[in-house]
């Protein structure tokens, strides 16, 4: 049986034919999957959700299998993670009876189509399933719904340099950056610095390709040197303002497009300081 063929439930990937019962399950009978391809949660956006679940519940049961004594995840884990985080002494759960084969099957495919992976965690997913199912690429791609192109760019990132994966894991550059930095892939410490000033300047992917075909010694030369010319100078200014206001301040961005200041501050004391300084006193009333 394919995994196409394996699609259809509420978790997108069974198709048996008999009633799925909810019911209401211990939380602490419930331990994550050891084989969950997810690695990462974001802190934020599972504080949301577990405020969400705090005031409505869980909507979507948590699908998981019957160990014994305890029960694993086969998919749910955030939902599980924050129905903890928010106090559930309970959540609804649907049990399902399968071999450690098929649980991580579906819990790759499972956090695939819910498509709430970071890049690099999708990438690990898809080659995994090629790997241990021995799946071709055009096969995965018809089952998930993607191109081909897609499933090899995804697969691509997998090349970049771990320090550089770390940043895309943690939401700091995006699948498209790494696409981009996959141009210095024979030079680790390019692509490395690379990835900093994209971060560092809040460049786009277009924005870093320049960059990185500059120093890649593929661009311009001249444009390289003002480019960087361009970067000390920013710093001076920010040391500059940072001493002034008396706060961080960062400019990211305007070297061949528009760019931004941005002004930190600690408190709202210090907000209304620094709007004094502005000599705003308008603003002052209403910044809270």
């Amino acid at each position: 049986m394919t995994i196409a063929e394996e699609k259809g439930s509420g978790c997108g990937c069974t198709a048996e034919k008999q009633p799925e019962a909810v019911i209401e399950l211990d939380i602490g009978k419930i331990e994550p999957n050891p084989m969950q391809p997810r690695k990462y949660f974001d802190r934020e956006s599972l504080e949301k959700l577990a405020e969400s679940i705090g005031s409505f519940g869980i909507i979507q049961p948590i699908i998981v299998k019957n160990e014994g004594t305890n029960y694993s995840i086969i998919a749910g884990e955030r939902r599980w993670l924050a129905a903890k985080a928010a106090g559930l002494e309970t959540v609804p759960v649907i049990i399902k009876d399968y071999n450690s084969t098929k649980v991580l099957q579906i819990a790759l495919i499972e956090n695939l189509q819910r498509a709430d992976l970071n890049p690099i965690e999708e990438a690990y997913c898809l080659k995994r399933l090629i790997d241990e199912y021995r799946l071709k690429q055009e096969d995965l791609a018809k089952t998930l719904g993607k191109s081909r192109q897609y499933i090899g760019n995804m697969l691509n990132l997998l090349q970049l340099e771990p320090r550089v994966q770390s940043f895309i894991i943690e939401g700091k550059l995006n699948a498209y950056h790494g696409r981009v930095l996959l141009l210095a892939k024979d030079d680790k410490e390019i692509q490395y610095r690379s990835a900093l000033r994209i971060i560092e300047d809040g460049l786009s992917a277009r924005a870093a390709e320049r960059l990185i075909k500059s120093l890649l010694g593929l661009g311009d030369p001249v444009k390289l040197e003002l480019v960087e010319r361009v970067r000390t100078d920013y710093s001076r200014l920010e040391q500059d303002l940072n001493k002034i206001l008396g706060t961080n301040v960062q400019i990211r961005g305007g070297q061949n497009s528009q760019g931004k200041i941005e002004i930190g501050f600690s408190s709202q004391e210090e907000l209304e300081r620094l709007l004094m300084g502005f000599g705003n006193k308008t603003y002052v009333n209403c910044a809270g």
